[in-house]
């Protein structure tokens, strides 16, 4: 018998001392029902407001980096669900790095599901060097995953996407109170999760979710040294 994702997502074991969200094993729509996202219930430490914009700085050894994030008012539909379309473009000493258009939905318990993203890596002359990690639910086997439960508790675990050998971040809350600055200013009731892929699993990530903006701090821990910070936020 196999488990699945539950877009109502629902608490089903223990491993390793961390509640773990259910997970499906290889249905083409990774068990996804439209109908769980027909009225869709917002997400404070994940907004997806038409027209917002994020924008980050940050470095690792020597590397400047810029990052602007913005919720589009376009969809695009996966596996029959309507999903918002992001665009993060991220700027590495003022050249263009990476551009990715990333696929998220609010289902009506408030958990946002990543569907997806079309995702393109840039040399310094701008030309694409890469598509790695592009992947879209429903499409080669691929699932949709956890962006944020709905009730982010410490010791939750969850897989955020799943395209094997392509994507396989997974996520696991580790605090709910936390109270930290970043250039944008002082956040509170922050969440912070700790982040890693089975792709790479000797570079863990620790990031920072706060009610009403989303991510405020990206840092690696392990395997790395890259840290964002958020800067400013407005809408276009």
């Amino acid at each position: 018998m196999r488990t699945r994702w539950i877009a109502a997502v629902t608490l089903t074991g223990l491993l390793g001392g961390a509640l773990v969200l259910s997970t499906d094993a290889g249905a083409a729509d990774g068990g996804i029902d439209p109908a769980d996202f027909s009225s869709p219930q917002p997400n404070t430490y994940f907004p997806l407001v038409p027209g917002t914009v994020s924008r980050y700085r940050g470095e690792e050894r020597g590397e400047r980096f810029r990052e602007r994030v913005v919720v589009t008012d376009r969809t695009h539909e996966v596996v029959g669900v309507a999903t918002t379309v992001v665009v993060d473009v991220l700027r590495v000493d003022g050249f263009l790095a990476e551009r990715t258009e990333d696929w998220y939905a609010n289902a009506k318990d408030g958990t946002v599901w990543y569907f997806g993203e079309d995702t393109a890596e840039y040399d310094r002359h701008g030309d694409v060097i890469s598509t790695e990690g592009s992947w879209e639910a429903g499409v080669k086997g691929a699932e949709a995953g956890v962006i944020m439960p709905a009730d982010p508790q410490p010791q939750l675990a969850y897989r955020q996407e799943y395209f094997v050998g392509h994507a396989e971040d997974q996520a696991w809350v580790v605090q709910r109170h936390a109270a930290i600055t970043v250039p944008f200013g002082p956040v509170d009731q922050v969440v912070r999760t700790l982040e890693w892929s089975r792709l790479e699993p000797a570079v863990v990530v620790a990031k920072f979710y706060a009610p009403g903006l989303g991510i405020v701090r990206e840092r690696v821990l392990a395997g790395g040294a890259e840290r964002l910070e958020l800067v400013d936020v407005s809408s276009e």
